[in-house]
């Protein structure tokens, strides 16, 4: 850039400002010698040219005048540049004072100008009045007392001080200020010294850092809730030098590891802090640390076990990936978080789920997940039941299962999500399987999860057992029902029986002995005493053989005397005495005695059954047989060549009053007969009665 020709340049008035400043002694060394030397040349000149004192004195004016030309002329030509320079430069400071005021007020930083003795304010420009809240009048009118808050004026003057005891020092300090609605602002504060008119004065340069403090707390409350949310989760960060292979760690870091954080962050080695907790995690730790200090990208996930310093075992999910830190450094970045309980957990889900998984495979109650309305998932008791294979119930639709007469309801009950019954109950529906065939089945339904999408959980159980079971109960029910009311009739009839017999035959018999006996008493003559006691004797001879009778209806004493065996042959050949039916007993010897109840219960299962053959089976041949089953009890056995009977109609007392008294001693009867195949009647008693009826075993 060329020179200012004008002088004007700045580099250019500099340099002949030192100039002048520097040769300002020689210039007025010359002038007096010149002038000197200018006076006595032109004197002696004078004197030896002009000889004519008139002349001489003409010419000394002469002399005088050139003399004050040519130094006007040479002061001309020497102050004109600097005359030039100081207008200059007052034009430049002109120049300058304009544009600092510019500057001054166009700042968008607040800057004030304060006497520092009288601490008044001497200047403000708008960005202060703007800051402080103030005119620009009123501010000017105040101290610089007025933006400090209360209770901070001896600190003030404590700042003031060091200020006068070096004043052209830069000052730097935060403080806080005070506005004109005497809010708080955190402010940096900048002041050097300055000539303002004269003063003492001090230029004040404000800078708010009330958004950055402010920034500030809040990324220190961030950090310190990620580092809270970091511990909470048991997280830790760490860094890697790859060159060095020394990292820097978390306070979390140690924590999870167990160990105590050191003072201060130092660098060091990641293994010193790593205990592996078995020989393969310390070789995979090892080739781990030595690809991350291998330096070339890296990007791991992996989950390590490893021991803490107390001995407790870890489980740490390390993280890491390849970066550079705020120089650009090259640094492998991580975290190292523990995830003992979160893997604890996960194995006892996984536990869970396979238990879960079991217990609804075994389940014996049909298990179908749905998604809209087609089979995602059966069990195999499920698929068993509606008939399919292992698979080929999935992707079965709905209304393939259930029968069309229920299938509205169905799908209404499983949009309600729950049963629509209350509360213990599941709601009953016919199913339909793959053969065509129905059932009635009890629902449950419910919403569940499965693939990632929502279905609806239906619960199957087969009624089919349950309603043949409600059925044997109650039929069984009708007949002890009427059981119980034959059984009174019974009675009331045995009882009558009884005491006919007692008051007709055993009373009239004994009246008559007691009538004979009367007689012979009276009697004088012997022979026709003797036929009354003849008589007397005859009549209690009829008389024990009635009671006889009656002692054997109630309880046969052979029963009592000779036991089970000796009692089925004696009550056989009684029954089957004056029958024309044929009668083949084989009865063995049993190795013990039965209970009294169990004898009791086989002999009048055994005298029933016989009595029915010969009533109603019309049969040409009954046989009879008893066996030992040794630890498994007695097996009695009657079987007939009669016309037979429908065992699934309407039964007889004596059937049930059978079928009570062997389950009564822990046994069962089993019954077999069809019309013009006869009929089989099979017994189980055990040798000791059972404390609790046994279930009768299945017929047919």
């Amino acid at each position: 850039m060329p020179a200012d020709p004008t002088g004007t340049d700045p580099d250019s008035a500099l340099r002949m400002a030192q100039s002048l400043r520097r040769d300002r002694r020689r210039v007025v060394l010359s002038y007096l010698m010149m002038a000197l030397a200018w006076i006595i040349a032109s004197d002696g000149a004078v004197n030896g040219f002009v000889l004519d004192p008139q002349q001489a004195a003409f010419w000394q004016s002469v002399k005088g005048a050139f003399f004050v030309f040519a130094s006007a002329g040479l002061l001309y030509l020497l102050l004109r540049p600097l005359a030039e320079h100081v207008l200059a430069t007052h034009a430049r400071l002109q120049m300058s004072e304009t544009r600092l005021r510019q500057m001054f007020e166009g700042n968008p930083g607040p800057i004030l100008v304060y006497d520092l003795d009288s601490l008044a304010i001497l200047d403000a420009n708008p960005a202060a009045c703007l800051a402080f809240g103030w005119e620009r009048e009123e501010l000017l009118a105040r101290t610089i007392e007025i933006l400090w808050p209360p209770g901070q004026d001896q600190a003030l003057q404590t700042k003031l001080e060091a200020i006068r005891e070096a004043p052209e020092q830069l000052c730097i300090l935060r403080a806080q200020l005070q506005l004109r609605d005497g809010s708080l602002r955190q402010m940096e504060l900048r002041s050097n010294a300055i000539d303002y008119d004269g003063h003492n004065a001090r230029l004040l340069i404000a800078i708010d850092r009330t958004a950055e403090d402010l920034a500030q707390l809040r990324r220190d409350q961030a950090l310190a809730r990620v580092e809270e949310a970091h511990e909470l989760a048991r997280i830790g960060a760490w860094e890697l030098d790859p060159a060095s292979g020394l990292g820097r760690y978390s306070n979390q870091v140690y924590h999870l590891l167990g160990r105590r954080p050191p003072e201060a962050r130092r660098w060091h080695r990641f293994d010193e802090l790593l205990v592996p907790a078995d020989p393969a995690t310390a070789a995979q730790t090892e080739q781990l640390l030595a690809d991350l200090c291998a330096g070339e990208p890296v990007q791991v996930d992996v989950l390590l076990p490893l021991l803490a310093m107390d001995g407790r075992a870890l489980m740490v999910h390390l993280r890491a990936t390849s970066g550079r830190d705020e120089a650009g450094r090259e640094r492998v970045l991580g975290t190292l978080q523990d995830v003992t309980e979160r893997e604890q957990s996960r194995r006892l889900l996984r536990e869970r789920e396979e238990q879960f998984r079991e217990l609804v495979r075994v389940l014996p109650d049909g298990v179908v997940i749905l998604s809209e309305e087609h089979v995602l998932y059966a069990n195999a008791w499920a698929a068993a039941l509606f008939g399919y294979g292992s698979h080929a119930l999935l992707g079965e639709p709905l209304s393939a299962l259930v029968n069309g007469a229920d299938l509205q309801r169905v799908r209404a009950q499983l949009r309600a999500g729950q049963p629509q019954h209350s509360p213990g109950h599941s709601s009953v529906a016919v199913m339909q399987r793959a053969d065509g065939r129905h059932f009635h089945a009890g629902l449950a339904v419910g919403e569940v999860r499965y693939g990632g999408r929502d279905c609806k959980l239906l619960i199957v159980r087969d009624l089919s057992e349950a309603e043949r079971t409600r059925s044997a109960l109650e039929n069984s029910n009708r007949e002890l029902q009427a059981m119980a009311g034959r059984l009174f009739s019974l009675q009331e009839d045995e009882r009558r029986a009884i005491s006919r017999d007692l008051h007709d035959d055993i009373g009239q018999a004994i009246t008559a002995m007691k009538l004979s006996a009367y007689a012979a008493q009276d009697e004088q003559d012997p022979a026709r005493r003797g036929e009354d006691l003849a008589q007397i004797v005859s009549l209690a001879d009829t008389t024990v053989a009635k009671l006889r009778d009656i002692s054997t209806l109630l309880r046969p004493p052979q029963l009592d005397a000779l036991g089970l065996e000796a009692a089925l042959s004696w009550q056989a050949r009684v029954l089957f005495r004056s029958s024309p039916v044929e009668l083949l007993a084989d009865i063995d010897a049993l190795p013990t005695r039965p209970d009294n109840s169990i004898e009791q219960a086989c002999f009048r299962i055994a005298q029933e059954s016989l009595t029915n053959a010969l009533r109603h089976a019309r049969a040409s041949q009954v046989q009879l047989q008893l066996r030992d089953l040794g630890q498994r009890g007695l097996h009695l056995q009657i079987r007939d060549d009669g016309e037979g009977f429908d065992p699934d109609g309407p039964r007889g007392l004596g059937l049930i009053v059978m079928r009570e008294r062997a389950q009564s001693v822990g046994g069962h009867v089993h019954i077999a007969s069809a019309h013009g195949a006869g009929t089989l009647v099979d017994v189980h008693l055990p040798y000791q009665a059972a404390m609790t009826a046994a279930v009768e075993s299945p017929e047919h």
